[in-house]
Order: C-alpha cells, then sequence, then structure tokens
C-alpha cells in the first residue's frame, strides 16, 4: 500500500481532473480515492461504470452534492505518503532533467525503488 501503480506526466497548466480517467482506465479497483480537485461528473461517471465506488470530496463550487464516506477516505493519507516518498529522492523534488523523457525514467525508478523496498 502507498505505492504508485500507474503515472503520467502533464503540462504544469493542465488541469487534474481531465487527467484522472485516464490513470484508472484498465485497473481493476473496488474504490478510487482523489481529493476535491478530482470531484468531476464525468471522472465520477468513468468510476461507476467500472463498478467501483468513488470516494472523493465534493468540490467547494459543486452544486449537486454527494455523499463521503470518510472513514474510507481518511485512508487517503498513504496517497500522500507515496507523494512524500517520491519527493525524498532529490531528482524528483527539484525536477533536473531537462526532457520529459528523462525525468520520466526517474519517477520511474524512484517508484521501482519504493516497490523493492
Amino acid at each position: 500500500l502507498g505505492c504508485p501503480v500507474r503515472f503520467f506526466l502533464t503540462a504544469g497548466q493542465a488541469g487534474d481532473a481531465p487527467q484522472a480517467q485516464p490513470l484508472v482506465e484498465g485497473l481493476a479497483a473496488e474504490f478510487v480515492m482523489a481529493d476535491a480537485a478530482y470531484d468531476s461528473d464525468a471522472f465520477r461517471a468513468a468510476i461507476a461504470a467500472k463498478g467501483a465506488q468513488a470516494v472523493i470530496p465534493n468540490n467547494p463550487s459543486r452544486t449537486k452534492k454527494y455523499p463521503l464516506n470518510k472513514p474510507l477516505y481518511a485512508e487517503r493519507h498513504l496517497v500522500e505518503c507515496c507523494f512524500s516518498k517520491l519527493k525524498q529522492f532529490r531528482r524528483v523534488a527539484t525536477r533536473y532533467e531537462k526532457t520529459a523523457r528523462n525525468y520520466f525514467a526517474v519517477v520511474a525508478i524512484a517508484a521501482t525503488l519504493l516497490w523493492i523496498r
């Protein structure tokens, strides 16, 4: 738990919600946890189509509110711990690499090391 399964590199100005759907495609999951930045109707529909439950807090600007399983959402700390572990690798945190290809490789190596540990 708390290790990366899949990741994409995107432009810095790219929004979070549109990137989320490709990340979960093809993955088997009972629950999909995300923060409020990923709260969109399209993403919730994609999660429901997979037969999974969306554990996403409502975006404050949302008019239609969805219930949130708070005890389950509390387990999302594992995701934040994963980001913290990845950022312990200096090349991941500061992005010395000039090309996206090289940075992707550095993140992949760091993720692999997290799985090995």
